[in-house]
This record gives C-alpha cells, structure tokens and sequence, in this order.
C-alpha cells in the first residue's frame, strides 16, 4: 500500500503506517523542524516543507497499489482547552478543505482523516458533519470512530477521532485489541534520573528495560537521545514537592500560588504529577502544563514523553527543546495509528 502523509508533524502517523506495512512515499509538513525531524526519520520520503496551501498539482507514482491519504489538519482550534478559537471564525479550522483539496487531486483509495476527540463537539458537530458531507460527497463511504491511546499499548489515555474513507464502499469495524494497559513506570523506569534543566542530549540508559514495551523501544541502543528538560523557576519547583502521584495543583498550599489571580479557576491539568502505576494523561503541551514525572520533581524530558507517545529511542527530534516538545506532544501515538492501518490493510 502507497501512502502521503498530510500536516505530517514529526511523523507519528508515518511511523504507525509504516509499521503496518504502508510505503509512505511523500509528507507535507510546514514547519522546517517538525519537516527535518521527519526527513531524518523516514529518508525515503519525499517531504516537502511547504505550506500545503502552496502545494499544487501533487503527482503520486501508485505503482499499481493502493493509495491511502492520511493527515491531521492543526487541531488547536477543535481541542476542548482551547475556547477562544474553537468556532468556525478561525481560520486554523478550515486547513481540511486543503485534505479535501489533495483528495481530489490524487484521488486515493482510502482516506483516513484524524484529530482531537473535541472536534466532534465543536460547534456542536458541524465541523465533523461538514468534513463528512466533503468525503462522502466524493464517492466515499465514512466510517468514525474514537480511540483510546491506552487500548492499542500506548501508556497514555489520549483519545484520538478518526474518519476512515473508503472509494470501495467498505465500512470498517474499530481496532480490536487485548493488550494490557502499560504503565508510566513500565515505559520510562530505565531513563536516565535527571535534573530541572537537564540538556545532556544524548545519555546512557539507568538500567535495564524493565518491561516488554521498554526493551521494544531500546531495541539494541546503549544510549539515546532527547534527556532535555524545561528548567523551571526555583518557585515552580517547590510546588512540585507538594504534588502526590496523580495530584495536580489543588495539592499546592495556596501561599505558593498567590501569582495566580484566581487559584480555583486552574485547569485540572495543570501540575499534574503522572502515576507511575497507571497510563499517563494526555501527553500535549506538557511544558505549558507542567506535566510533572512522577517521582522526581521536575517536568518531563523529551524522550520520556516520547517514550509515552510510543515513538521508539532510535527517533531523534529536531529543534531548540521548545520545538521538541511540540512535535512530541502533537503527534499521534504511532502505536495507535499502526492499528488503524492494520484494520484497513485486513480489509484490502
């Protein structure tokens, strides 16, 4: 099966087809890090670092196989944290014309259209309902569906929306699955201890893997990449002390959060401590949020948040930290994506 990949970010969706057996032969990604974070990834992609806007006349050699197109148009605008965009009036919102735009050029056998979960209630459907009417309308038959990151071996409870397109009429049933949930001590217990504002790239491994999911992402490496660490003030760290696994920042004493205008009006996901015994929240902005490890008092590494995104220790990010964190945190959990692509393959 042929694939292009579009808004391809660092290449969590790639990564999960080509572990399905998908032959991804070119990505649009505009953002030059994210771009050179994917071209080092997957060399035999042609990627094109452009603005999809710009893109025309995209010609895709078959080679007499099936052609899946697949992307996630930026998803700010549709997540339920974000309320002053999510409404047709930002222009963010309406890149999946761009996807329709691409499908009618290419014209590919299958389509598989993912973003956040929110973007189901979103003006109240409409985005979906319209996204739905554009494949459709093309002589497609749609399938949605929503997916938890933690059913597919994904550490993390990260629901994803998917519309899944078929050109042959084919309605698909979701991924099955009876792996047992992974947990975040089960994917970053052999990573390097580290300190607030660690930014030793490349370091040895703590110990030996731990879990089956660990020694799968090791592979054979005796180091990796990525131990970089955003370096929080001294006042931020003293409120990490008082955070148990699973708390958040109602655990803080309020004389440490008198800069906050209004302390009750956090949201829950601000300085949350991950439990080590259970799948990690959603792995998104974790810099802005001060996702907070679980046992050391300081936020995540980059490749400890890889790690629960499922993105094996061989991929290597590009980019200042700032840049690294994005790419990791907008991506899709490859693990989850390679079930997607495993259902479509059973059905060709």
């Amino acid at each position: 099966m042929i694939g292009v990949d579009l808004f391809s970010g660092a290449g969590g969706l790639s990564l999960g087809a080509e572990m399905a057996g998908v032959n991804v032969v070119t990505a649009i990604e505009s953002d030059p890090f994210a771009a050179r974070t994917y071209q080092i990834n997957h060399p035999q992609t042609l990627v094109l670092n452009e603005d999809i806007r710009a893109v025309k006349n995209l010609s895709i050699d078959r080679k007499g196989k099936p052609l899946v197109l697949f992307g996630g148009p930026p998803c700010q605008g549709f997540s339920t944290s974000n309320q002053k965009t999510r409404n047709r009036s930002n222009p963010q919102n309406w890149l999946f014309r761009e996807f329709v735009r691409i499908a009618d050029e290419i014209k590919p056998d299958w389509i598989v259209f993912e973003n956040v979960k929110g973007i189901k209630e979103t003006e109240k459907g409409y985005f979906v309902e319209t996204i739905t009417q554009e494949i459709t309308g093309r002589g497609y038959t749609c399938t949605p569906m929503v997916l938890c990151a933690a059913d597919y071996g994904v550490p993390q409870t990260r629901a994803r929306f998917f519309l899944i397109g078929s050109l042959a009429g084919k309605k698909l049933c979701a991924p099955t699955t009876c792996l047992p949930l992974v947990t975040v001590r089960e994917a970053i217990d052999d990573l390097p201890s580290l300190e607030n504002g660690a930014n030793q790239d490349q370091m040895k491994y703590k110990k030996k893997p731990t879990s089956d999911y660990a020694r799968k992402l090791r592979s054979n490496l005796e180091k990796c990449s990525g131990h970089l660490v955003t370096k929080n003030s001294d006042s931020v760290v003293k409120r990490y002390a008082y955070i148990p696994q699973g708390g958040n920042w109602k655990d803080i004493p309020d004389e440490l959060m008198e800069n906050y205008a209004d302390k009750s009006r956090c949201h829950t996901g601000i300085y949350k401590r991950l439990s080590a015994d259970e799948p990690s929240v959603t792995v998104g902005n974790y810099r802005k949020s001060m996702l907070i490890h679980p046992w050391e008092n300081r936020g995540l590494s980059v490749r400890e948040a890889a790690r629960l995104q499922s993105f094996p220790d061989s991929y290597v990010f590009c980019g200042s930290i700032g840049f690294q964190q994005q790419q990791v945190g907008n991506a899709v959990p490859p693990l989850l994506a390679k079930h997607v692509f495993e259902q479509i393959i059973k059905e060709i």
